[in-house]
């Protein structure tokens, strides 16, 4: 990401805002369906404690939100900083008839308007390497999830097996963000993936960090050869 006298948060807003009309097409093509995969993981772990409330914060477009909402539960909140992402996901809801359980609105992961112990799950996907502050963020989710809740956060990682690992390196710096950068045309969006996944703590570290910010049987899940990660914890 380029520098200037933003702050992270909003040049993760600005940029996310400016690649909306295209986030979707680019997700599922990039990643060859699999994300579609991955949110099913979620689900599929969320299931086991059948949450009534949930809040899915950096929700972008709301796919893992509409996918939760086949758990039938009474509420689903999408947060996110990026409004023009908010509006397409708004549109998806309503097509699918979810509007009167899921809500998409506003919101910042270091700074969440919602009461102590207020959902059952809270799920972040591919959106904790975005946050300005990680060790703030993780905190107020753990602060708004009930004592036995469920969190579970969808990350991007580092593969480490040879030789994937070397042709996953080379499509993440080479060829993504070139077609990246044709599809949505921003010069910065898809340079600044592959430098966020290498930038963000994984493994151990991140699992330190969710540790220290309240979390409790602190669990991994490494996806498809290592691609994705997904982070599992409660309260």
């Amino acid at each position: 990401m380029t520098t200037n006298n933003k702050g992270k948060k909003e040049q993760v807003r600005t940029m996310f805002n400016d690649i909306a009309p295209k986030y979707d097409l680019l997700n599922h093509v990039l990643s060859m369906g699999i994300d579609i995969q991955w949110r099913k993981k979620v689900r599929r772990l969320l299931a086991t404690i059948e949450p009534k409330r949930i809040l899915d914060i950096a929700t972008g477009t709301g796919d893992l939100a509409i996918e939760l909402a086949k758990l039938n539960p009474q509420e689903i909140i999408g947060a996110d900083i990026a409004v023009d992402m908010l509006k397409i996901g708004e549109e998806k809801v309503k097509a699918k008839k979810l509007d009167n359980i899921i809500k998409m609105e506003p919101g910042d992961s270091e700074n969440l308007r919602f009461d102590n112990n207020y959902f059952d799950a809270v799920t972040v996907a591919f959106g904790v390497r975005n946050y300005e502050n990680l060790l703030k963020g993780l905190k107020e989710m753990n602060r708004v999830m009930r004592p036995g809740g469920l969190v579970a956060i969808l990350e991007f990682s580092k593969p480490h097996g040879f030789p994937f690992r070397n042709i996953y390196n080379f499509y993440f710096k080479n060829i993504l963000p070139g077609v990246g950068r044709m599809v949505s045309k921003n010069e910065e969006a898809y340079t600044y993936l592959p430098n966020s996944v290498q930038k963000f703590p994984e493994n151990k570290d991140f699992i330190e960090i969710m540790a220290q910010a309240g979390y409790q049987d602190i669990k991994q899940q490494r996806l498809t050869f290592g691609i994705a990660t997904l982070y599992s914890a409660t309260k």
